[in-house]
Protein backbone atom coordinates (compact mmCIF):
# COMPACT_ATOMS: atom_id res chain seq x y z
CA UNK A 1 0.00 0.00 0.00
CA UNK A 2 1.20 3.53 -1.38
CA UNK A 3 -0.58 5.29 2.20
CA UNK A 4 -1.26 3.90 5.81
CA UNK A 5 -5.03 5.90 5.14
CA UNK A 6 -7.89 3.34 4.03
CA UNK A 7 -9.18 5.86 1.10
CA UNK A 8 -7.02 8.87 -0.47
CA UNK A 9 -10.56 10.90 -0.19
CA UNK A 10 -10.45 9.69 3.52
CA UNK A 11 -6.97 10.78 4.14
CA UNK A 12 -7.58 14.57 2.28
CA UNK A 13 -10.27 15.31 5.20
CA UNK A 14 -7.91 13.56 7.63
CA UNK A 15 -5.49 16.15 6.46
CA UNK A 16 -7.39 19.18 6.97
CA UNK A 17 -8.66 18.18 10.43
CA UNK A 18 -5.32 16.74 12.05
CA UNK A 19 -2.80 18.69 10.32
CA UNK A 20 -0.79 18.69 13.61
CA UNK A 21 -0.84 14.89 13.31
CA UNK A 22 2.30 13.18 12.37
CA UNK A 23 1.17 11.37 9.50
CA UNK A 24 3.10 9.25 6.82
CA UNK A 25 5.37 11.02 4.69
CA UNK A 26 4.17 9.03 1.94
CA UNK A 27 -0.23 9.73 1.66
CA UNK A 28 -1.18 9.29 -1.85
CA UNK A 29 -4.47 11.95 -2.72
CA UNK A 30 -5.09 10.98 -6.27
CA UNK A 31 -8.32 9.35 -7.18
CA UNK A 32 -6.88 5.27 -6.35
CA UNK A 33 -8.80 3.52 -3.56
CA UNK A 34 -6.33 1.88 -1.32
CA UNK A 35 -8.06 -1.08 0.48
CA UNK A 36 -6.99 -2.07 3.68
CA UNK A 37 -6.37 -5.73 4.38
CA UNK A 38 -8.30 -7.74 7.29
CA UNK A 39 -8.78 -5.93 10.45
CA UNK A 40 -6.37 -7.27 12.94
CA UNK A 41 -7.44 -7.72 16.74
CA UNK A 42 -4.40 -4.93 17.47
CA UNK A 43 -6.49 -2.29 15.83
CA UNK A 44 -7.91 0.58 17.86
CA UNK A 45 -10.47 3.05 16.75
CA UNK A 46 -10.20 5.99 18.64
CA UNK A 47 -13.10 8.20 19.52
CA UNK A 48 -12.95 11.94 19.24
CA UNK A 49 -15.71 13.95 20.65
CA UNK A 50 -13.94 17.19 19.37
CA UNK A 51 -15.24 19.49 22.25
CA UNK A 52 -14.25 22.52 21.32
CA UNK A 53 -16.34 22.36 18.11
CA UNK A 54 -18.52 19.33 18.40
CA UNK A 55 -20.01 19.52 15.21
CA UNK A 56 -16.83 17.74 13.94
CA UNK A 57 -16.82 14.43 15.87
CA UNK A 58 -14.07 12.28 14.26
CA UNK A 59 -13.04 8.43 14.43
CA UNK A 60 -9.47 7.47 13.84
CA UNK A 61 -7.91 4.02 13.12
CA UNK A 62 -4.51 3.06 14.56
CA UNK A 63 -2.72 -0.18 14.15
CA UNK A 64 -1.38 -1.07 17.48
CA UNK A 65 1.62 -3.15 16.38
CA UNK A 66 3.06 -0.34 13.83
CA UNK A 67 1.58 3.20 15.68
CA UNK A 68 0.45 3.77 12.04
CA UNK A 69 -2.58 5.70 10.99
CA UNK A 70 -4.84 3.65 9.05
CA UNK A 71 -8.20 5.92 8.34
CA UNK A 72 -10.34 8.23 9.35
CA UNK A 73 -13.82 9.25 9.70
CA UNK A 74 -16.26 12.53 9.76
CA UNK A 75 -18.70 11.86 12.44
CA UNK A 76 -20.83 14.87 12.85
CA UNK A 77 -21.90 16.30 16.23
CA UNK A 78 -22.13 14.73 19.67
CA UNK A 79 -19.98 11.90 18.15
CA UNK A 80 -19.85 8.89 20.76
CA UNK A 81 -18.35 5.95 19.06
CA UNK A 82 -18.39 3.76 16.18
CA UNK A 83 -19.63 0.21 16.47
CA UNK A 84 -17.82 -3.10 14.66
CA UNK A 85 -19.23 -5.89 13.45
CA UNK A 86 -18.08 -9.02 14.25
CA UNK A 87 -17.13 -10.34 10.36
CA UNK A 88 -15.15 -7.49 9.82
CA UNK A 89 -16.73 -6.29 7.03
CA UNK A 90 -18.82 -3.37 8.52
CA UNK A 91 -18.39 -0.16 10.48
CA UNK A 92 -21.68 1.49 11.90
CA UNK A 93 -21.30 5.13 13.42
CA UNK A 94 -24.41 6.72 14.80
CA UNK A 95 -24.53 10.06 13.79
CA UNK A 96 -26.45 13.78 14.05
CA UNK A 97 -26.30 16.45 11.52
CA UNK A 98 -27.76 20.06 11.59
CA UNK A 99 -28.88 21.21 8.26
CA UNK A 100 -26.74 24.77 8.94
CA UNK A 101 -24.47 22.76 10.86
CA UNK A 102 -25.12 24.04 14.24
CA UNK A 103 -28.38 25.09 14.24
CA UNK A 104 -31.15 24.20 11.87
CA UNK A 105 -33.34 20.92 10.71
CA UNK A 106 -31.69 17.74 12.66
CA UNK A 107 -30.81 14.65 10.98
CA UNK A 108 -29.65 11.27 12.77
CA UNK A 109 -28.32 8.52 10.79
CA UNK A 110 -26.82 5.25 11.03
CA UNK A 111 -23.87 5.38 9.06
CA UNK A 112 -22.74 2.18 7.57
CA UNK A 113 -19.02 2.17 5.86
CA UNK A 114 -17.31 -0.18 4.32
CA UNK A 115 -14.07 -1.43 6.81
CA UNK A 116 -12.33 -2.10 3.93
CA UNK A 117 -11.98 1.13 2.19
CA UNK A 118 -13.89 3.26 5.00
CA UNK A 119 -16.46 4.54 2.29
CA UNK A 120 -19.88 5.21 3.20
CA UNK A 121 -21.89 2.04 1.85
CA UNK A 122 -25.60 3.39 3.23
CA UNK A 123 -27.38 5.50 5.49
CA UNK A 124 -30.16 3.95 7.94
CA UNK A 125 -32.37 7.40 8.93
CA UNK A 126 -33.37 6.96 12.95
CA UNK A 127 -35.38 9.28 14.75
CA UNK A 128 -33.58 12.90 16.23
CA UNK A 129 -33.20 11.88 19.70
CA UNK A 130 -30.25 10.28 19.67
CA UNK A 131 -28.29 11.30 23.76
CA UNK A 132 -25.42 13.53 23.33
CA UNK A 133 -24.06 13.00 26.50
CA UNK A 134 -20.12 12.46 27.52
CA UNK A 135 -19.25 9.71 25.31
CA UNK A 136 -19.23 6.22 26.39
CA UNK A 137 -19.53 2.68 25.50
CA UNK A 138 -23.19 2.24 26.26
CA UNK A 139 -24.31 5.10 24.46
CA UNK A 140 -24.61 2.41 21.31
CA UNK A 141 -24.65 -1.07 21.28
CA UNK A 142 -24.97 -4.35 18.79
CA UNK A 143 -27.02 -7.52 19.80
CA UNK A 144 -24.60 -10.47 20.19
CA UNK A 145 -25.43 -11.87 16.88
CA UNK A 146 -25.15 -8.18 14.84
CA UNK A 147 -28.95 -8.53 14.00
CA UNK A 148 -29.80 -4.88 15.47
CA UNK A 149 -27.99 -1.85 16.42
CA UNK A 150 -29.22 -0.09 19.87
CA UNK A 151 -29.17 3.90 20.12
CA UNK A 152 -29.48 5.20 23.26
CA UNK A 153 -31.83 8.39 23.60
CA UNK A 154 -32.40 11.25 25.95
CA UNK A 155 -35.27 14.29 24.88
CA UNK A 156 -35.91 14.23 27.83
CA UNK A 157 -37.55 11.21 27.17
CA UNK A 158 -35.52 8.34 27.56
CA UNK A 159 -35.92 5.30 25.01
CA UNK A 160 -33.66 2.67 23.19
CA UNK A 161 -33.98 2.97 18.81
CA UNK A 162 -33.74 -0.47 17.62
CA UNK A 163 -32.07 -0.53 14.24
CA UNK A 164 -32.45 -3.48 11.83
CA UNK A 165 -28.91 -4.40 10.37
CA UNK A 166 -30.71 -6.98 8.03
CA UNK A 167 -32.95 -4.72 6.59
CA UNK A 168 -31.14 -1.63 7.13
CA UNK A 169 -34.48 0.40 8.62
CA UNK A 170 -35.71 1.36 12.16
CA UNK A 171 -37.28 -1.13 13.57
CA UNK A 172 -38.84 0.19 16.49
CA UNK A 173 -38.31 2.26 19.83
CA UNK A 174 -38.15 0.78 23.58
CA UNK A 175 -39.25 2.63 26.22
CA UNK A 176 -37.29 2.78 29.07
CA UNK A 177 -38.73 5.74 31.37
CA UNK A 178 -36.20 6.69 34.22
CA UNK A 179 -33.81 4.00 33.30
CA UNK A 180 -30.00 5.26 30.90
CA UNK A 181 -27.67 3.84 28.67
CA UNK A 182 -27.55 -0.02 26.71
CA UNK A 183 -26.06 -3.55 27.92
CA UNK A 184 -26.47 -6.17 25.40
CA UNK A 185 -27.02 -9.60 26.70
CA UNK A 186 -27.57 -11.80 23.53
CA UNK A 187 -29.13 -11.70 20.31
CA UNK A 188 -32.41 -10.60 21.33
CA UNK A 189 -31.81 -8.72 24.67
CA UNK A 190 -29.93 -6.14 26.94
CA UNK A 191 -30.30 -3.82 30.15
CA UNK A 192 -30.77 -0.44 30.73
CA UNK A 193 -29.67 0.75 34.69
CA UNK A 194 -32.35 2.58 36.40
CA UNK A 195 -32.65 5.74 38.91
CA UNK A 196 -33.30 3.17 41.65
CA UNK A 197 -30.57 0.69 41.44
CA UNK A 198 -33.04 -1.77 39.42
CA UNK A 199 -32.55 -2.61 35.95
CA UNK A 200 -34.85 -3.16 32.73
CA UNK A 201 -34.74 -5.80 31.18
CA UNK A 202 -35.60 -5.78 27.29
CA UNK A 203 -35.97 -8.87 25.00
CA UNK A 204 -37.09 -8.78 20.80
CA UNK A 205 -38.22 -10.50 18.66
CA UNK A 206 -37.14 -11.07 15.01
CA UNK A 207 -38.70 -8.23 14.10
CA UNK A 208 -37.45 -5.59 16.62
CA UNK A 209 -40.23 -5.45 18.93
CA UNK A 210 -39.42 -5.68 22.74
CA UNK A 211 -41.25 -6.47 25.82
CA UNK A 212 -39.51 -5.38 28.94
CA UNK A 213 -39.66 -5.75 33.07
CA UNK A 214 -37.55 -4.25 35.82
CA UNK A 215 -35.67 -5.87 38.63
CA UNK A 216 -36.02 -5.16 42.01
CA UNK A 217 -33.46 -2.54 42.93
CA UNK A 218 -29.72 -4.25 42.94
CA UNK A 219 -27.56 -1.82 43.99
CA UNK A 220 -26.80 0.91 46.68
CA UNK A 221 -27.52 4.35 44.83
CA UNK A 222 -27.65 5.96 47.96
CA UNK A 223 -24.55 5.04 49.67
CA UNK A 224 -22.38 4.24 47.04
CA UNK A 225 -23.71 4.30 43.71
CA UNK A 226 -21.62 2.58 40.89
CA UNK A 227 -20.93 4.14 37.85
CA UNK A 228 -22.77 3.48 33.97
CA UNK A 229 -19.11 2.10 32.79
CA UNK A 230 -19.03 -1.64 33.34
CA UNK A 231 -17.66 -4.47 31.17
CA UNK A 232 -18.75 -7.63 30.25
CA UNK A 233 -16.89 -10.68 30.25
CA UNK A 234 -19.05 -13.23 28.65
CA UNK A 235 -22.97 -13.51 30.84
CA UNK A 236 -21.27 -10.95 33.51
CA UNK A 237 -21.30 -7.68 33.92
CA UNK A 238 -18.47 -6.19 36.08
CA UNK A 239 -20.00 -2.78 37.53
CA UNK A 240 -17.94 -0.42 40.05
CA UNK A 241 -18.98 1.81 42.58
CA UNK A 242 -17.07 5.06 43.18
CA UNK A 243 -15.82 3.82 46.26
CA UNK A 244 -14.39 0.73 44.56
CA UNK A 245 -16.61 -2.15 44.41
CA UNK A 246 -16.92 -4.58 42.07
CA UNK A 247 -20.59 -6.11 41.71
CA UNK A 248 -20.16 -8.99 38.98
CA UNK A 249 -23.81 -8.76 37.88
CA UNK A 250 -25.11 -12.46 35.62
CA UNK A 251 -27.75 -11.45 33.31
CA UNK A 252 -29.98 -13.80 31.50
CA UNK A 253 -32.65 -12.62 28.48
CA UNK A 254 -35.09 -12.47 31.99
CA UNK A 255 -33.28 -12.40 35.32
CA UNK A 256 -30.05 -10.69 36.52
CA UNK A 257 -28.05 -11.75 39.83
CA UNK A 258 -25.53 -9.89 41.91
CA UNK A 259 -22.30 -12.46 42.87
CA UNK A 260 -20.10 -11.85 45.56
CA UNK A 261 -18.77 -8.77 45.53
CA UNK A 262 -15.06 -7.32 46.54
CA UNK A 263 -12.97 -4.24 46.37
CA UNK A 264 -10.34 -2.84 44.33
CA UNK A 265 -8.56 -1.51 47.59
CA UNK A 266 -7.86 -2.40 50.96
CA UNK A 267 -8.93 0.01 53.59
CA UNK A 268 -5.48 1.18 54.14
CA UNK A 269 -5.57 2.37 50.56
CA UNK A 270 -8.96 4.12 50.79
CA UNK A 271 -7.69 5.85 53.35
CA UNK A 272 -4.91 7.07 51.25
CA UNK A 273 -7.53 8.10 49.03
CA UNK A 274 -6.98 5.45 46.24
CA UNK A 275 -10.50 4.79 44.02
CA UNK A 276 -11.16 3.99 40.08
CA UNK A 277 -11.86 7.11 37.72
CA UNK A 278 -11.94 7.79 34.23
CA UNK A 279 -14.08 7.87 30.96
CA UNK A 280 -13.55 4.20 30.11
CA UNK A 281 -12.08 3.32 33.29
CA UNK A 282 -12.45 -0.73 33.24
CA UNK A 283 -11.32 -2.92 30.79
CA UNK A 284 -11.22 -6.73 30.65
CA UNK A 285 -8.42 -9.79 29.60
CA UNK A 286 -11.36 -12.16 29.60
CA UNK A 287 -9.42 -15.20 28.74
CA UNK A 288 -6.94 -14.99 31.64
CA UNK A 289 -10.42 -13.87 33.58
CA UNK A 290 -8.05 -10.32 34.91
CA UNK A 291 -9.98 -7.06 35.15
CA UNK A 292 -7.97 -3.93 34.65
CA UNK A 293 -8.80 -0.70 36.01
CA UNK A 294 -7.05 2.51 36.28
CA UNK A 295 -6.47 3.96 39.66
CA UNK A 296 -5.92 7.57 40.98
CA UNK A 297 -5.79 9.34 44.54
CA UNK A 298 -8.37 11.90 45.29
CA UNK A 299 -11.51 12.76 47.46
CA UNK A 300 -15.61 11.33 46.06
CA UNK A 301 -15.52 14.50 43.97
CA UNK A 302 -12.95 13.37 41.57
CA UNK A 303 -14.11 9.94 40.19
CA UNK A 304 -14.14 11.55 36.56
CA UNK A 305 -10.71 11.63 36.63
CA UNK A 306 -8.38 9.60 35.13
CA UNK A 307 -4.80 8.43 36.82
CA UNK A 308 -0.99 7.43 36.29
CA UNK A 309 -1.70 3.40 37.36
CA UNK A 310 -3.47 0.20 36.29
CA UNK A 311 -4.29 -2.13 38.88
CA UNK A 312 -5.17 -5.66 37.38
CA UNK A 313 -7.68 -8.37 39.61
CA UNK A 314 -8.33 -11.57 39.25
CA UNK A 315 -11.80 -11.90 38.63
CA UNK A 316 -12.05 -15.14 40.28
CA UNK A 317 -10.83 -14.09 43.66
CA UNK A 318 -11.10 -10.26 43.81
CA UNK A 319 -7.19 -10.56 44.40
CA UNK A 320 -4.63 -7.75 42.84
CA UNK A 321 -2.14 -9.16 40.80
CA UNK A 322 -0.49 -6.36 38.89
CA UNK A 323 0.28 -2.74 38.93
CA UNK A 324 1.19 -0.86 36.07
CA UNK A 325 2.71 2.48 35.91
CA UNK A 326 2.13 4.59 32.89
CA UNK A 327 3.95 6.43 30.62
CA UNK A 328 1.22 9.43 30.40
CA UNK A 329 -2.13 9.71 32.51
CA UNK A 330 -4.71 7.61 31.05
CA UNK A 331 -8.73 8.02 30.95
CA UNK A 332 -9.47 5.87 28.76
CA UNK A 333 -7.75 1.96 28.76
CA UNK A 334 -8.59 -1.11 26.52
CA UNK A 335 -7.51 -4.60 25.92
CA UNK A 336 -7.42 -6.49 22.42
CA UNK A 337 -8.86 -9.74 22.51
CA UNK A 338 -6.05 -12.07 21.36
CA UNK A 339 -3.39 -14.49 23.11
CA UNK A 340 -0.74 -11.56 22.73
CA UNK A 341 -3.24 -8.80 23.89
CA UNK A 342 -2.55 -5.09 23.80
CA UNK A 343 -3.21 -2.56 26.35
CA UNK A 344 -4.42 1.14 25.07
CA UNK A 345 -4.34 3.91 27.33
CA UNK A 346 -4.82 7.50 26.10
CA UNK A 347 -6.60 10.78 28.06
CA UNK A 348 -8.70 13.53 26.58
CA UNK A 349 -7.02 16.66 27.84
CA UNK A 350 -4.08 14.47 25.82
CA UNK A 351 -3.70 13.60 22.60
CA UNK A 352 -0.70 10.59 22.98
CA UNK A 353 -2.01 7.01 22.50
CA UNK A 354 0.37 4.90 24.38
CA UNK A 355 0.77 0.96 23.56
CA UNK A 356 1.38 -1.72 26.50
CA UNK A 357 1.93 -5.11 26.37
CA UNK A 358 -1.04 -6.63 27.96
CA UNK A 359 0.49 -8.95 30.32
CA UNK A 360 3.62 -7.46 31.29
CA UNK A 361 2.51 -4.08 31.76
CA UNK A 362 5.83 -2.94 29.48
CA UNK A 363 5.33 0.21 27.29
CA UNK A 364 5.74 -0.85 23.45
CA UNK A 365 5.12 2.39 21.86
CA UNK A 366 3.28 5.98 21.84
CA UNK A 367 1.95 7.62 19.31
CA UNK A 368 1.41 10.83 19.31
CA UNK A 369 -1.17 13.70 18.17
CA UNK A 370 -4.44 11.27 17.98
CA UNK A 371 -7.43 14.04 17.68
CA UNK A 372 -8.32 16.56 19.92
CA UNK A 373 -10.01 15.13 22.94
CA UNK A 374 -10.18 11.57 22.46
CA UNK A 375 -13.00 9.59 24.40
CA UNK A 376 -13.30 5.59 24.40
CA UNK A 377 -11.79 3.49 22.44
CA UNK A 378 -13.17 0.27 20.40
CA UNK A 379 -11.26 -2.75 18.76
CA UNK A 380 -11.96 -5.62 16.57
Amino acid sequence: MRSGFAAATVAAAALANIAHAQLPSDIGLGPETVVLPPPSKHWVWVNDFVFPHMADGMAYLVDGDSGRYLGTLSTGYGFAHVLLSRDGKIVYSPETYFSRGTRGTRTDVVTVYDARTLKVLREIPIPPKRSSNLPMIADAALTDDDRFLFVYNFNPAQSVTVVDTKTSQFAGEVQIAGCALVYPTGPRSFFSVCGDGALLMAVLDDKGRSRTHRTEPLFPVGSDPVTEKPVRAGNTWYFVSFDGMIYPVSVTRAHAVVGKTWRLTSDEERQAGWRPGGLQQLTMDVSRGRLYAIMHQGDLSTHKDGGKEVWVYDVATGQRTQRISLNNPASSILMTSDAQPLLFSIAGDSSTLDVYDGISGRLLRSVDHIGTTPTVMVTP
